[in-house]
C-alpha cells in the first residue's frame, strides 16, 4: 500500500498521498510531486502514496496515518498554478465545496469513511494547486510545472509545523495561497 518504516515496519507517522490522473495534463499534479519528493528524500518518518485517481482501498492507509496531506490539482476559482493550502477543517470546507470530480470516489468521500470509523488523521492539509488544463495530455501546463516547487515547500513547511507543536491542529486555520 505504501512505505512501511524500515526499522519497525510500522506505518508512517505521516502519509503524503498525490491525487491525479497522469493522462490529463494538469490533474498529474499529486503523481508529479510524489515523484519529486520520492527523488528529494529527507522527509523522516513520512510514506509517499501515489493514490492515482482513487479508489476505496485508499481508505486503509489513511486510517492508519496520524497526519496526512494530500496533493491534487484543486479547481479554486484562482489563477492557474496558484498553490493554496488548507488544514483540519478548512480541508474539510473546501473539499465539500468541490463539485464535479475525475476520480472513482471523491476524496471527501474518503474523509467520511474516516469520520464514521474514528479513524481520521489529527493533522491533515490539502495542498491544492490550480490547474491550467486538463486534457488529454502526459506534461503538466507551464503554470502547475512551475508551481510544484512552491507545492513542495509548502509539503516540507507542514511538517516542520506539525513536528513542531504540542497539540494537533484545530483546523480553523487556512494558511493563504
Amino acid at each position: 500500500m505504501f512505505p512501511l518504516n524500515p526499522a519497525d515496519e510500522s506505518p508512517p507517522r505521516t502519509l503524503i498521498l498525490g491525487l491525479g490522473n497522469t493522462l490529463l495534463t494538469d490533474e498529474a499534479l499529486g503523481a508529479v510531486v510524489i515523484r519529486r519528493l520520492e527523488a528529494e528524500g529527507g522527509l523522516g518518518d513520512v510514506g509517499l502514496l501515489d493514490g492515482g485517481t482513487l479508489s476505496f482501498t485508499l481508505s486503509g492507509p489513511i486510517a492508519d496515518s496520524p497526519r496526512l496531506i494530500v496533493v491534487d490539482a484543486a479547481v479554486m476559482g484562482e489563477p492557474p498554478g496558484t498553490v493554496r493550502v488548507f488544514e483540519g477543517e478548512a480541508m474539510d470546507r473546501q473539499l465539500s465545496g468541490i463539485g464535479k470530480s475525475v476520480h472513482e470516489v471523491s476524496l471527501m468521500d474518503l474523509m467520511d469513511m474516516a469520520r464514521i470509523t474514528d479513524s481520521l488523521p489529527s493533522h491533515r492539509a490539502l495542498v491544492g494547486v490550480e490547474p491550467a488544463v486538463v486534457d488529454w495530455g502526459d506534461e503538466l501546463s507551464p503554470a502547475v510545472a512551475a508551481a510544484v516547487p512552491e507545492a513542495l515547500a509548502r509539503i516540507r513547511d507542514l511538517l516542520r509545523t506539525w513536528d513542531g507543536e504540542a497539540a494537533p491542529m484545530t483546523g480553523q486555520d487556512q494558511r493563504p495561497g
